[in-house]
């Protein structure tokens, strides 16, 4: 009994030796499949975004792409030692553009949603907004919540296809809703007085109050939803997720990421480079 004992776990031993193997070996291809293995190799690093969304992506008066999200995406070619190439990305089309290879992660303002999360990963959340109101001045005193917007005698807008829009479905669906395919519109319609109110990304009415909303617009800055924004990658990538939580976490522990968060989301001082 002892020795057939002794000879079950010698085999047990070496199957297991063989599995680890297996296993080690299936590890190593999935790390040289890594899209970060790609970037170190091709030397650059492809950053999708859709410039116009303030003050994560936007252009300059020069021509330049500039931001919160760009200057975080500077950083990180920099860490990798490889080159950041732009790529400028309608918004509809941004997460196909990934997955199919177009530039290697979405680096956009993009809220981390169970819908999105089915086709793509999304590393740890980088900043947590929500949506925010900018009304018609009409309505100064009259509409102080979301709440009161859910009729349909108040026209809502947003921007085609973003959280803001499902928030409006979602949370005022009694409003009468109209979808523009960029902010400027659906903020514009909002203080010509052919729409009530503008829903979207706290920090992006922060920036169209300060630049635009004097006398024409009133400021509900208090979020009704609680949205993450984190950068996404194509499924399947544990070594580049791994690294790119990495990256954050120093990020947001030697003073580089205050130093971001304070040029683009406290100060307004920008501005005047991207009008």
């Amino acid at each position: 009994m002892k020795k057939s004992g002794r000879i079950m776990v010698a085999v047990a031993v070496v199957v297991m030796m063989a599995l680890s193997g297996t296993a080690w070996g299936a590890d190593i291809e999935l790390a040289k499949k890594s899209t970060l293995e790609q970037i170190l190799q091709k030397g650059e690093l492809r950053v999708g975004f859709e410039a116009g969304y303030m003050p994560f992506e936007m252009t300059d008066k020069k021509g330049n792409f500039v931001g919160f999200d760009i200057d975080i995406a500077k950083m990180m070619a920099k860490a990798m030692g490889v080159k950041f190439v732009p790529v400028n990305t309608a918004w509809d089309g941004i997460i196909p553009s990934l997955i199919t290879g177009k530039f290697d992660i979405i680096m956009s303002g993009m809220t981390v949603t169970q819908e999105r999360n089915l086709k793509v990963n999304f590393a740890d959340p980088y900043i947590v907004v929500g949506q925010a109101i900018l009304l018609n001045k009409k309505h100064e005193g009259v509409v102080t919540s979301y709440k009161d917007l859910n009729d349909p005698k108040f026209i809502v807008t947003s921007k085609l296809g973003t959280t803001g829009e499902q928030a409006v479905k979602r949370y005022i669906p009694k409003c009468t809703y109209k979808s523009f395919e960029t902010e400027t519109e659906a903020v514009l319609e909002v203080i010509n007085g052919k729409a009530d109110a503008y829903v979207y990304d706290q920090p992006n009415c922060v920036v169209i109050m300060a630049e635009q909303g004097a006398g024409k617009l009133i400021f509900l800055d208090k979020p009704f939803t609680y949205e993450p924004l984190a950068w996404a990658i194509k499924k399947g990538d544990p070594d580049f997720l791994n690294w790119l939580n990495n990256f954050l976490r120093q990020l947001k522990n030697d003073g580089r990421y205050d130093r971001v968060y304070d040029k683009w989301i406290k100060s307004t001082d920008w501005y005047q480079n991207v009008k």
